[in-house]
């Protein structure tokens, strides 16, 4: 067969990740934190684009917010002193002389001296001087809350004398984390500093003797000991319950009393007083205050029955294209270099108009339908809450799954049931033992929770009991479904709740 070269006409259809595309995508399934921060950075680099703010703090009427600029011939100077108020209009609203209006730099000597600033001097009535700033008043200067290192630092600063411990303390204080444990063995400290172990050991023994009790310890059972050393409780029987919580951990009494040597009342004793201790003694400085969760969009009940739902304002930035600057400076551009400039950062800002706004309306429209899928458990709570899936609801929409999926990633919805992240509405079906409706995994395992939460000190449910009782509900579900829900909610064995249900009568 002869090879000859030709030219040939074909047609096809492929998908291309064009620039927009690429970048609705990456809005899509950002949260409301990572949204800001990218549109932060686009602000800052894009000069055609500012934020839509809601009010900007002028407090004057509509009409005098537009002032007309000056004529070619009048100069600024006269433009401010026309809209500064006059001698006479300053003493009729202050009530006295114009003599007596105090300025930062102290009181004006003549009538002709300028008006008072915004800086805080608001004016005199007699010998009264009122003062309407928050620089130099008491209440507005707010004490720092001193975090753990400081706190502990100042302390060492104080029982070490000797200067070589105290740049050893300075390091060791850095190595002590949140929570007011050590993160690094002596050893280990000694051999990056180059410093005798023996130093470094007192060290850490002043540290723990700092204030809060426990903090400087390596593991819990040392910062366990630290506190009833403090509180002179760590006698013989107390070091051994110390030295075994894993022990503790499996409610294994039995061997508990053995290993301490002591009855069940002791030990009912002994267990009650670790337990008022604090395992994590560094939380108590400088911890920083939890944040609570900005939900990304709010559900609130109708009057006429139904489920209003919106996207909450304070998550959506707001852009615009300014295109009163775009003109000003299109009219300026003399090179083809800048008019290119101009030309590209018109299209990433239109882009990103786009996009937000392309971005907030499929959030309403996934969140509105998993609403509507979930009016029961909004309704009567989660013992009616629904199997779904992303296909149901991506059928539901008429979109793709991967588009519903990157909607529900990092996303949170207020309800009158509270703050839930829109995976929550996502569970796997659990089978009907009657051939009647599904149940939603988080629906059976809130019932597993309910039916431990009630059982009897001397009626604990086996897997097995849970397992018949959750039959007897229409649900059909297997033993081994059954524990690992139970495990995965943080819940002993039968075995371990019976024993210490025991110990606690």
């Amino acid at each position: 067969m002869a090879l000859s070269p030709k030219l040939e006409l074909r047609q096809s259809q492929g998908l291309v990740m064009t620039p927009q595309l690429m970048q609705a995508i990456k809005l899509l399934q950002m949260s409301n934190l990572e949204l800001s921060a990218y549109v932060d950075a686009e602000l800052e680099s894009n000069p055609l684009l500012e934020r839509e703010e809601e009010g900007d703090g002028w407090l004057g009427e509509p009409d005098d917010r537009e002032a007309a600029p000056p004529t070619s011939g009048e100069p600024d100077d006269l433009v401010t002193a026309a809209r500064e108020p006059s001698a006479e209009a300053l003493t009729q609203s202050l009530d006295g002389d114009y003599d007596n209006v105090f300025t930062p730099d102290g009181p004006s000597t003549t009538p002709a001296a300028s008006p008072p600033d915004d800086s805080g001097w608001a004016g005199v009535r007699g010998d009264r001087r009122e003062y309407h700033g928050e620089s130099d008043m008491l209440e507005s200067v707010a004490t720092a809350e001193a975090t753990l290192h400081e706190h502990l630092l100042s302390q060492l600063m104080l029982g070490l004398a000797n200067p070589s411990r105290r740049l050893i303390a300075r390091h060791i204080v850095d190595l002590v984390d949140e929570a007011g444990y050590l993160t690094e063995s002596a050893a280990t400290v000694a051999d990056r500093l180059g410093a005798d172990p023996q130093d470094v050991e007192a060290v850490i023994a002043a540290l723990q003797a700092c204030d809060p009790p426990g903090v400087g310890a390596r593991d819990l059972a040392e910062c366990l000991a630290i506190q009833l050393r403090e509180r002179n409780r760590l006698d013989p029987a107390m070091a051994a319950l110390v030295g075994n919580l894993d022990v503790l951990a499996k409610h294994d009494f039995a061997a508990l009393k053995r290993l301490c040597a002591v009855d069940d009342e002791d030990l009912r004793d002994m267990i009650s007083e670790l337990r008022q201790l604090d395992p994590k003694p560094g939380h108590a400085f400088g911890s920083d205050p939890l944040q609570p969760v900005a939900p990304d969009v709010l559900v609130r009940a109708r009057s006429d029955g139904g489920w209003q739902v919106e996207l909450t304002p304070e998550t959506l930035p707001r852009v615009l294209v300014d295109q009163l600057y775009l003109a000003n400076v299109s009219a300026h551009a003399r090179s083809e270099a800048d008019r290119a400039y101009l030309s590209d950062c018109l299209q990433k800002a239109n882009w990103l108009v786009r996009s937000l706004d392309q971005r907030a309306r499929t959030v309403l429209k996934v969140a509105s339908e998993i609403v509507r899928q979930q009016d029961a458990f909004l309704t009567r709570g989660v013992h009616y809450l629904r199997p779904l899936t992303l296909r149901m609801v991506a059928d539901a929409i008429e979109m793709h799954e991967s588009t519903v999926s990157r909607v529900t990633a990092n996303k949170y919805m207020s309800t009158p049931r509270g703050i839930f992240e829109l995976k929550y509405f996502f569970t796997t079906a659990i089978g009907s033992a009657e051939n009647g409706a599904a149940h939603s995994a988080e629906a059976v395992r809130h019932r597993i929770r309910e039916l431990i939460d009630a059982e009897p000190p001397d009626g604990v449910l086996s897997d097995d009991e849970i397992v018949a009782q959750l039959r007897g509900a229409s649900i059909d579900i297997a033993r081994r479904t059954v524990a690992k829900y139970r495990e995965s909610m943080k819940i002993p064995s039968s075995v371990q709740r019976r024993r210490e249900k025991r110990a606690r009568l």
